[in-house]
């Protein structure tokens, strides 16, 4: 059985200091599902990753990495003639980065319901999508909702991290209407504490809530009770991929019975581990370094 079933996109990355007067920069491959199927392989589950990539040298090293990690890459797509979508990150130490995509008509955003094995989601004990590969286009949308739909047929865990981006979606209101959607089918959630307006129809008692306060740390609200656990102190050097590693690690935790705080620090340790490494999954734990 899959413990962790996910579908996304992912994209090379380019980083660099300062973009406009750098001369050298660092190529790596990323992606929120991306780094989530790696974290969690790392830490011991099963996890199954489902994506489109370009018959070209970045589609190659994502499934490289994905399966030089153990993830399970049955379902992926190589396109040909497509391409890989790319990231340009311009970081700078201690301040959040500036990202900007070069992804419209890449193989990852041509995802559609067809692509989306229904039997292989009904076996797994939890899907996990976010708001991301929701966010880039209409047949990518209803990949994720055909994805859900099966979890919840078989009444398989549904896992949902709202990740609103503003510069992939046409409109907030837009962006409301299907992340309030996909956070009210979903059984655990996972939201940045300036996204709980996005999605406030979902905020109720049955739903276990996981909210990023930034560096006030993290809360959940677990059968009625709050947990706080604070945020990591460690010297940053890059936050992206901090937040899918939070994820992963809470994830990890509830699949091994630990209790809400317990889900907390686990997924605490891992942010940790992504913001002191200059690659998103590179840095993420074992299980024995945990």
């Amino acid at each position: 059985m899959i413990d962790v079933y996910t579908l996304g996109e992912a994209l090379g990355v380019v980083s660099s200091g300062r973009v406009r007067h750098e001369h050298e920069a660092r190529l790596d491959v990323c992606g929120p599902e991306f780094t989530l199927a790696v974290a969690l392989a790392r830490l011991g589950h099963t996890c199954a990753y489902l994506g489109k990539v370009g018959a070209d040298e970045l589609g190659a090293r994502v499934l490289t990495v994905l399966r030089g990690e153990g993830v399970d890459v049955a379902d992926m797509r190589v396109t040909q003639g497509g391409r890989t979508g790319l990231v340009l990150r311009d970081t700078r130490v201690g301040l959040d980065p500036r990202t900007t995509h070069f992804r419209a008509g890449s193989a990852g955003s041509a995802l559609t319901p067809g692509n989306v094995p229904i039997d292989r989601i009904g076996a797994s004990k939890m899907l996990h999508v976010s708001g991301v590969t929701a966010a880039l286009g209409r047949d990518p949308l209803e990949a994720v909702r055909s994805a859900v739909s099966a979890a919840r047929n078989a009444e398989v865990m549904i896992s949902f991290a709202v990740d609103y981006r503003p510069e992939l979606w046409e409109s907030v209101r837009e962006a409301e209407e299907a992340l309030t959607e996909l956070a009210c089918d979903s059984h655990l959630l996972f939201v940045h504490q300036d996204e709980l307006d996005l999605v406030k129809p979902a905020l109720t008692p049955e739903r276990e809530v996981v909210v990023d306060r930034g560096a006030k740390g993290a809360s959940v609200r677990s059968d009625r009770m709050r947990y706080d656990a604070p945020g990591p102190q460690v010297p940053v050097v890059d936050t992206s991929g901090s937040a899918e590693a939070f994820v992963a690690g809470y994830i990890s935790a509830a699949l091994d019975g630990l209790t809400p705080p317990e889900r907390l620090h686990r997924g605490t340790l891992l942010s940790a581990a992504a913001v002191t490494s200059a690659s998103d999954w590179q840095g993420l734990p074992t299980r024995a370094e945990l």
